[in-house]
């Protein structure tokens, strides 16, 4: 029983990270704490065909770059979608395969889900991912061996717009987001409603504007992770070979 409860333990202490404080004052990397003349601008759960599309029609109309932490689910629906926002000059990052709580995976299960994902961005956009952000942020051990094996540096938030409940509009998620958020901060704000309230989205699509306009007139950058002068890889190195990587599941369902 002792040797269960030190694994489950192992397994699931990483997910401390979840609590803001903690990880803004001992992890500022995981935070996604950068440049103090950037907020890097991230959304998660895309792409999707209702929203994301405007979502990439209000950045160009701003002259912004952000960082897409996509969806195997909804990616694989949609690959041309995301190679849209590649070819428009935003970041395509993985979010997993399914937004599955991984406190509720087993090691093995939890690579391939991550691995799955990172096969099918890569393809898509044509280059390795570098950020991984887990689903309802919690991070696992397995995730971090996972994420260490691919290369990719798991990176959380330090602002987030709350934009997911039925209850948001453009003025809540502005005001929470503005309330949190400084120089060298990452935002999270979503593109998609498919884990969240119906419609939710637009709450974050109609923030943005005003938020790009609040962080120029700090003389604030917003623009993607790539650009937000992160240290990539800050706990290992990552193996180099394709044939170092744990086994994806290339079809079916998940384990």
């Amino acid at each position: 029983m002792a040797g269960t409860g030190a694994a489950v333990l192992a397994h699931a202490t990483p997910a401390l990270a979840s609590l803001r404080p903690l990880r803004l004052r001992l992890a500022p990397g995981l935070a996604g704490i950068g440049r103090c003349d950037h907020v890097a601008l991230t959304f998660d759960d895309g792409p999707d065909p209702r929203s994301t599309p405007k979502f990439a029609a209000l950045l160009a109309a701003h002259d912004v770059k952000a960082t897409f932490f996509l969806l195997g689910t909804m990616l694989a629906k949609q690959p041309a979608l995301g190679r849209d926002l590649v070819d428009a000059g935003h970041e395509l990052a993985v979010h997993g395969w399914s937004h599955t709580c991984l406190l509720r995976r087993g090691p093995r299960a939890t690579i391939d889900d991550i691995t799955r994902a990172y096969d099918l961005v890569a393809d898509v956009c044509g280059s390795p991912p570098l950020w991984y952000r887990p689903p309802y942020g919690l991070l696992t051990t397995a995730a971090l061996v996972a994420a260490r094996r691919l290369g990719m540096t798991p990176v959380l938030w330090t602002a987030w717009g709350r934009d997911w409940t039925a209850r948001a509009t453009p003025a809540s998620v502005l005001d929470t987001v503005e309330r949190q958020v400084h120089g060298g901060g990452t935002v999270l704000l979503h593109d998609s409603d498919c884990t969240s309230a119906t419609g939710a989205w637009r709450s974050a699509y109609g923030a943005v504007p005003a938020l790009i306009h609040g962080l120029r007139a700090r003389r604030l950058e917003a623009g993607p992770l790539r650009d937000h002068g992160l240290r990539v890889q800050d706990f290992g190195p990552p193996h180099e070979h394709r044939s170092d990587r744990p086994p994806s599941v290339s079809t079916g369902g998940m384990p």
